[in-house]
């Protein structure tokens, strides 16, 4: 059985449901709109894989992020997943915070993680992406997969093209993201395919409370805007 997006994808193979399409996807955007418009405050997506388990460094390491933001008074939003998604939102809970969960329909469906206050599951990635740009004043990026890295440049796209402004993405593990940042440097920058200043869009570091200032120095720029 083909999922949404895949129906969607192969659009051409029956021309006529497009009218059809539309209309689920109008309804799965305002449903989203409405189930989180006005009940988050200030929020942080916080993205990474869904593999590390209980006893994974990045696990714990996970769960004390999503604590600070809930101390700083950021409701945490992940993909609603298990792994670091779950570590996030369960720090969050613990530490009395608001949690959200945006969960996607898969061929090997993975259950919403226990610790969210507010969840959804959608049927379109770009519908859920959306809803992760639109209530988020901030990018959190832990080590993850190809899904992690679709939404850490999906995010430095609208930055850089100045679709959203002082929207901080932040890469927390210095080691894990070197290779990126090489990478964008040696290849990208170097051949004059982004400026010099494209790179600080980027934030890279170790430390929690670091991360989180930067958080909320930004948060109160975008209210002023």
């Amino acid at each position: 059985m083909k999922m949404t997006d895949e129906e969607l994808l192969a659009a051409l193979a029956d021309p006529g449901e497009d009218a059809a399409r539309m209309q689920r996807i109008a309804t799965e955007i305002g449903s989203g709109f409405r189930l989180l418009s006005g009940r988050l405050g200030k929020a942080v997506a916080v993205f990474g894989s869904a593999r590390p388990g209980l006893e994974d460094p990045r696990y714990a390491a996970a769960r004390m992020l999503g604590s600070r933001l809930a101390d700083a008074g950021f409701a945490v939003i992940t993909g609603g997943g298990p792994g670091l998604m779950e570590a996030a939102n369960r720090g969050a809970v613990e530490a009395g915070g608001t949690t959200v969960g945006l969960g996607i329909e898969l061929p090997h469906e993975q259950a919403l993680n226990p610790y969210l206050d507010v969840s959804m599951s959608f049927r379109y990635f770009f519908a859920r992406k959306l809803m992760f740009i639109r209530y988020a004043s901030a990018f959190i990026v832990l080590p993850g997969g190809f899904g992690t890295l679709d939404e850490l440049f999906e995010a430095l796209t609208l930055v850089q093209t100045g679709k959203i402004h002082e929207f901080p993405v932040v890469l927390i593990g210095t080691e894990h993201w070197s290779g990126l940042m090489a990478w964008i440097r040696d290849r990208l920058q170097d051949q004059g395919f982004i400026e010099s200043d494209d790179i600080q869009l980027l934030r890279v570091t170790d430390d929690i409370d670091e991360a989180i200032e930067l958080i909320q120095q930004c948060h109160l720029r975008q209210l002023a805007l």
